[in-house]
């Protein structure tokens, strides 16, 4: 058994400060460096899980339960405060839209620097350009800044970025909830062609139908901790039970 990506009483903190009106006394407390009103924020505590390469692993719970946090922690694009994070395997994240995009370069311009910051290079990137590009489906636009692209058009062209450095885990948060039917029908296609060849796939979403057409297993996160791991079916059954009224086990 190989381990994709493991956690070990994983804990992340934020702090969070908070902005008071300029006022002379505040003026005052920043000249004597008295330390102004903070608040600690632990978006995860105590996570342990480990997901085996080739598995197709999601994770769920509501807004504010961790699961974006977990990616970006898996993705290497924050630390742990506490606890140990192992990745096995050549990332490809897909965690934001428009994440890794300058506004203000052209599609063309933004896949070279996407494409960069996930490990390819020029010549790589000159031999995929076409492929690229045409999975995207952006058409003229691919000459346009990205700042007038739409959402929906932003995410097939961070998909087909992604999809094209042949990643050994993929990690996705959200991205088949926006766009059209047919970019949604193409990236499960993409992700099903990624199973197939053995790859791992780690994928938020709120829609559990996808879950289950997607993933073997599933993590539920809720409050930052752990709720449930286990079969998809399984998990998603406790979550859709939890929202609908249900208590917390």
């Amino acid at each position: 058994m190989t381990i994709a990506i493991r956690f070990e009483d994983v804990g992340k903190r934020f702090v969070v400060q908070h902005q008071r009106p300029f006022l002379a006394r505040e003026l005052l407390r920043s000249v004597l460096q008295r330390p102004s009103h903070r608040q600690e924020f632990w978006a995860l505590r105590n996570v342990s899980f480990s997901i085996e390469a080739g598995e197709s692993v999601a994770i769920l719970g509501t807004n504010g339960s961790g699961k974006s946090t977990t990616l970006a922690l898996i993705a290497q694009t924050t630390p742990p405060t506490e606890g140990t994070i192992t990745v096995n395997g050549r990332l490809g994240p897909l965690l934001e839209l428009g994440a890794g995009f300058h506004p203000d370069l052209s599609g063309y311009e933004n896949i070279y620097l996407n494409a960069s910051l996930l490990g390819l290079t020029r010549r790589q990137v000159d031999a995929l350009l076409g492929s690229i590009v045409e999975y995207s489906g952006i058409g003229d636009f691919i000459d346009a800044p990205i700042q007038t692209y739409s959402t929906g058009m932003k995410a097939r062209l961070g998909f087909a970025v992604v999809a094209h450095i042949d990643p050994d885990i993929l990690l996705l948060d959200e991205v088949l909830s926006v766009g059209d039917g047919q970019f949604a029908q193409k990236c499960e296609a993409t992700i099903r062609g990624f199973q197939k060849a053995g790859k791992t796939l780690c994928f938020v979403s709120h829609n559990p139908s996808q879950v289950l057409a997607l993933c073997q297993r599933a993590i539920w996160l809720h409050g930052g901790r752990v709720q449930a791991i286990g079969p998809a079916a399984e998990v998603c059954a406790g979550y859709q039970r939890f929202l609908d009224g249900g208590a917390l086990a």
